[in-house]
């Protein structure tokens, strides 16, 4: 009977592994698909993606609506050229909340220039009648990296 026990609860545990692993392919999915239409924007993939709800801190204190950024980017206002992650983290303190963290590079393009920056970010993604839409992004810029001496 023990051992019975011992296969059940591995099983338990190779189960929710397998969850969790599923739940952050299906996130890192949506936020591949988030870069790809800010970089390519049409209007009916950046609201698919985009949470009604979307909060979006830029860099530079800046702060939209999905509407608002939706229409920078479908305008061209912002046109993202290059966005590369150097890290990124997902965790899931709650039920459908996951918090994405790291670093990117990323260019733009906008009315004031080109922007080439390193910036440190926290991103929230929520579960919505079940997809994962993108809710909320707060960003700031690094400072570059000082030459090794």
């Amino acid at each position: 009977m023990k051992s019975f026990g011992l296969v059940l609860l591995s099983c338990l545990i190779v189960s929710l592994s397998l969850a969790d692993e599923a739940t952050l392919a299906a996130v890192t999915a949506a936020d591949d698909a988030r870069v790809a239409a800010m970089k390519s924007p049409q209007r009916e993939k950046l609201a698919s993606v985009f949470s009604d709800d979307l909060n979006y801190a830029h860099s530079n204190g800046v702060v939209d609506t999905k509407a608002s950024f939706m229409d920078i980017l479908t305008e061209g206002r912002t046109k993202y050229a290059g966005y590369d992650y150097e890290e990124r983290k997902f965790t899931f303190p709650a039920p459908g909340i996951a918090l994405m963290t790291g670093r990117a590079r990323i260019q733009a393009i906008t009315d004031k220039g080109r922007m080439d920056s390193v910036l440190s970010f926290l991103g929230v993604w929520r579960l919505e009648k079940g997809e994962w839409r993108f809710l909320a992004w707060q960003s700031c810029k690094l400072p570059p990296a000082s030459p090794a001496k």
